[in-house]
């Protein structure tokens, strides 16, 4: 890379593009399965941070004239918002190569389709995705519900032109990125089914002397035992919540409680998630030493959602470490000490599909609030394994969740280098010459 390369040149869009509004439609002309059906790209089909979204295209049967239809000198950017903080006006897309020829657009999309030779219409989609033209595009929106592109305004918008041979590079380069980028987001995906997968597994089958995952029960009979939780491996044993664990019920709220002289940070149900806190907002009440002592919180205590709006919500779970180490928790939120099993495990099973299914069925309205209350939380059944097998479980549930993480920052550190690339090669901040 190099800063001795010819001047980029400042074009409006205007001057290197013409632009069409799409076809309006009749609602029996969408999703049908006629021959004659083509892809219907619409505003669902963008993406925020640009590109198409395919699950969001629809069909199309009605008669496309040939001036609609889409072709490789084509790009796609949407001209109308419906959902507040989508921020998807001036998105932009390429036309996919299988959709060349046998696709169309909305009334909600605006074609740009290139004139000349001056500009590539791959480098184009990803110039118009620089932070500057996305900008641009939506201070030439209009509207407060429904946002609408002022195609006039946004015709005068500048892109900036590098050489032809230079356009070329800069989009393999950006296209390697996004290869990777994609690459990892199938990895992260595919780890993520395995881990429910293998939680599932887990704790219904467990980990046997050999260190594997046990047959299924359907395939080895002899290594289970009926019970209240159904089949279960012979060495584990159906227990309860309530033999389980000491169970305390958190501190009620009121005026009394606003912090004076005593302030206490204090846990609240939109601070707990399942298997995990979030700890950006924390609040204060006003409580007495003596109430600190018996609720502040110690490593490894349980903190069990009570009530909330949604029932798939109800129960979630989360483990204390040093980051809520004395704080209190509100009376919306129970806190668990295990007896006998290990904290972890018992986090595991507490978060599990067997728990949430219990949950579904045992919570109750209250004004719009599903709540659970001690008596049902202390009849969920619990599975009890060896404590050598409960370490095991809990060890490939970790291992699984930290090749996740590692992913997941490979994928966040490749999007901020795609970012930041993006910015300094479609603004000729940094040049691109050929290798020698």
């Amino acid at each position: 890379m190099s800063d001795e390369a010819p001047p980029i040149r400042m074009l409006p869009l205007s001057a290197i593009v013409s632009s069409r509004r799409g076809l309006t439609y009749h609602a029996d002309q969408l999703n049908g399965e006629a021959v004659n059906a083509v892809a219907y790209f619409n505003m669902k089909s963008f993406l925020k941070a640009g590109g198409l979204n395919v699950a969001g295209t629809k069909t199309f049967s009605g008669a496309v004239p040939s001036e609609f239809v889409l072709g490789k000198r084509d790009v796609l950017i949407a001209n109308t918002d419906v959902t507040p903080g989508s921020d998807i006006i001036g998105s932009a897309a390429l036309v996919p190569p299988e959709y060349l020829g046998r696709s169309t657009f909305s009334h909600h999309v605006t074609r740009l389709r290139v004139v000349d030779g001056t500009v590539e219409p791959s480098f184009l989609a990803k110039a118009l995705l620089v932070e500057r033209v996305r900008h641009a595009m939506r201070a030439e929106s209009r509207g407060t519900t429904v946002k609408m592109l002022d195609l006039s305004g946004a015709m005068a918008i500048k892109i900036g032109v590098l050489p032809h041979s230079e356009q070329c590079r800069v989009v393999s380069i950006l296209n390697t990125l996004d290869t990777a980028i994609h690459e990892t987001e199938a990895i992260m995906a595919k780890l993520k089914a395995v881990k429910r997968g293998l939680l599932h597994d887990l704790l219904t089958r467990g980990i046997d002397e050999n260190d594997e995952l046990r047959p299924p029960q359907a395939a080895a009979p002899h290594l289970y035992n009926e019970s209240p939780l159904g089949w279960i491996p012979r060495e584990w044993e159906a227990s309860s919540v309530e033999n389980e664990f000491a169970i305390d019920a958190g501190i009620t709220l009121g005026a009394h409680r606003l912090p004076k002289s005593r302030p206490r940070k204090y846990l609240r149900v939109a601070n707990v998630h399942r298997d995990k806190f979030s700890l950006e907002d924390i609040a204060e009440l006003d409580a007495a030493d003596s109430e600190t002592r018996v609720k502040a919180l110690v490593v490894d205590d349980l903190l069990i959602v009570e009530g909330h709006a949604s029932t798939s919500q109800i129960g979630r779970c989360a483990i204390a470490d040093g980051r809520v180490v004395g704080m209190l928790f509100q009376n919306h939120l129970f806190r668990l000490r295990s007896r006998r099993l290990l904290p972890a495990f018992a986090l595991l099973w507490l978060n599990s599909g067997f728990a949430q299914a219990y949950w579904h069925c045992e919570a109750v309205t209250s004004s719009g609030l599903n709540t659970i209350n001690r008596t049902k939380l202390h009849r969920l059944l619990v599975a009890v394994p060896p404590i050598n097998e409960q370490i095991t479980i809990t060890s490939r549930k970790k291992a699984l969740e930290e090749r996740i993480e590692i992913e997941t920052r490979l994928h966040a550190k490749l999007k901020a280098e795609k970012s930041g690339l993006m910015d300094d090669l479609l603004t000729g901040r940094v040049r691109v010459t050929p290798l020698l």
